[in-house]
Parts: structure tokens; C-alpha cells; sequence
């Protein structure tokens, strides 16, 4: 089975492409917010759309829940697709999904800008921001069984396949549907710097670290953590610092689903008084 990715901003117009994109690589099954389609069906799953609050939508997104994890994977086994599609804001988000489908890495990745032009996803914003409409690439249909928003729209599109094949029409009609989410009417939502650095000092903390200062940047939307710790004495620190570095990472991606680029840990003083470390192998002797 291959793996293709369609990855780009939340709102830029993936779900409103993906069946498109689907026929272009000849990818028999779509991932797309917890939901796993196959042409005009929806066959396992639940939309990251019809959860109350963002960060519900979020960890729906992510396939946090193990129940929901095996019931894709059994429609994944019914089905045995050659290649599936996986739509995701970023190839962090891509590859927690295959890994936590226990699907192959991404082999392909197509950028939103490849198959939209600046145009068509400035307008897909537009209409994000001022009606806070997303896409389900599946009939009304099926989405009405599953979706109790106040909002559900049938939507008939025609799209213009970029990599259509010799005789083949590029024009491709599709029904789609556009619905409200239940966040939407709720504002707009961000995790401030101050949320993640709480977390990481904690996350440090249950490592057998003691946290003095953790500083969060961001570049171009990716997370780089600067953490200052007091590390314990008499035990080998560099499995210590990697094991609490990858700790932190992991954990906070998969809590926030936004991006950790990097996470560097400095140890500035010793903790002579630290209990045994989480994960720190070996006390020195």
C-alpha cells in the first residue's frame, strides 16, 4: 500500500480538492479529518467537524481515539486500497496519522499550491474566515447520518484536474458537502506560548528534571522549544535529556497538533536531591 499526502493550511481548500487530487494519483481511499471515504462513501470514522470545541476537532483530526483508530483500520483491511490519500495541515500531522494507521510513511507529498492556484485558496480562506464553512468530500447523504450541526449544505463542484491523463476529460464534477461547525460559532482559537511553556515545564518535571526556564518560539508556524534545566546528580544525563527531549516533543504535537520543529534542552545547575529520573537508565556509581 502507498501512502499520498495533500498537506497545506487549515482552510486553503484541501477537503474542497481531495477527491481531484484522489483521481490524479489514483488513490482508491481518502483520510480526511477522521473520516476514511472511498468515492462517494463514507465508510468508517468520525468527523473531526461535528466536535464541540476545536481542540476536540483537533485530536479527532489526529486519531487520538484508539476505538477510532481500529475501526479505520478494519474498513483499511475490508477495502485493501493500493494507495490512500491522507489530508493533513502539515507533514507532522501525516506522518502521526500513517504511523498511528500503521500505514506506510507518506511516499508522496503534493502541496495545496500545486493544485490550486493563489487565487482559488485565497478565496477558500475568504470563505472559511466570513462563514465558517468546511468541506466533507462525500455526498450530503452521507454526511447527514453523522454531522448534528445546524448547517449542511449540498455542494455540486466542478474541478479542473491538474494531472489528467492523454483522452481523459480534466473537468471532474464531484458532490461534496459544506457544513458549520459547532467551534466555528465560538471565535477564533490559539494556544498561547505561555500554555505550551507550562506544559513543557511540567512534562520536564515528571522527567527527573527540574525546569528554570522555558522559552517558546515560532517560525513560520513551527514550534522551537529553548528549555534551561537543573539536572540530577550522579546519573548519565545524555539519555536522560534525550529521552525527556523526545517526551516533549511527542507530547506536546500530539496534544496541540501544532508543529514542534526542535526542543532544545540546556542544563544550567545540578540537582543534588533528584529521586530517580524517569526513563534515565543508569546512576552512576
Amino acid at each position: 500500500m502507498e501512502v499520498v499526502a495533500l498537506i497545506g493550511p487549515s482552510g486553503s481548500g484541501k477537503s474542497h480538492r481531495a477527491l481531484a487530487v484522489a483521481r490524479d494519483y489514483t488513490a482508491d481511499a481518502i483520510i480526511d479529518d477522521g473520516l476514511l471515504i472511498q468515492g462517494s462513501r463514507i465508510l468508517a470514522g468520525v468527523s473531526a467537524k461535528i466536535q464541540p470545541t476545536r481542540v476536540g476537532a483537533i485530536r479527532t483530526a489526529l486519531l487520538s481515539d484508539p476505538e477510532h483508530v481500529r475501526e479505520i483500520q478494519e474498513q483499511l483491511a475490508a477495502i485493501a486500497p493500493r494507495r490512500v490519500l491522507i489530508i493533513s495541515t502539515s507533514r507532522n500531522m501525516a506522518w502521526r496519522i500513517a504511523e498511528r494507521l500503521q500505514l506506510p510513511p507518506p511516499s508522496t507529498w503534493v502541496d495545496i499550491t500545486a493544485v490550486a492556484t493563489p487565487k482559488e485558496i485565497a478565496r477558500a480562506h475568504q470563505t472559511r474566515n466570513q462563514f465558517g464553512k468546511h468541506v466533507i468530500p462525500a455526498p450530503t447523504v452521507e454526511v447527514k447520518p453523522r454531522f448534528n450541526g445546524a448547517f449542511i449544505e449540498p455542494l455540486k463542484t466542478i474541478l479542473r484536474r491538474r494531472q489528467a491523463p492523454p483522452g481523459k476529460k480534466r473537468n471532474l464534477w464531484v458532490e461534496q458537502t459544506a457544513v458549520r461547525p459547532t467551534f466555528n460559532s465560538l471565535g477564533h482559537f490559539y494556544i498561547a506560548h505561555s500554555v505550551v511553556e507550562q506544559l513543557a515545564a511540567y512534562l520536564v518535571s515528571t522527567g527527573g528534571l527540574t525546569s528554570q526556564r522555558v522559552q517558546v518560539e515560532s517560525y513560520n508556524g513551527k514550534l522551537v522549544l529553548n528549555i534551561e534545566v537543573n539536572a540530577p546528580y550522579g546519573f548519565y544525563w545524555p539519555a536522560l535529556l534525550r529521552t525527556t527531549q523526545r517526551r516533549v516533543g511527542t507530547v506536546i504535537a500530539s496534544m496541540t497538533a501544532l508543529e514542534v520543529a526542535a526542543v532544545h534542552i540546556t542544563v544550567r545547575g545540578i540537582n543534588f536531591n533528584a529521586g530517580t529520573p524517569f526513563g534515565s537508565g543508569r546512576q552512576l556509581r
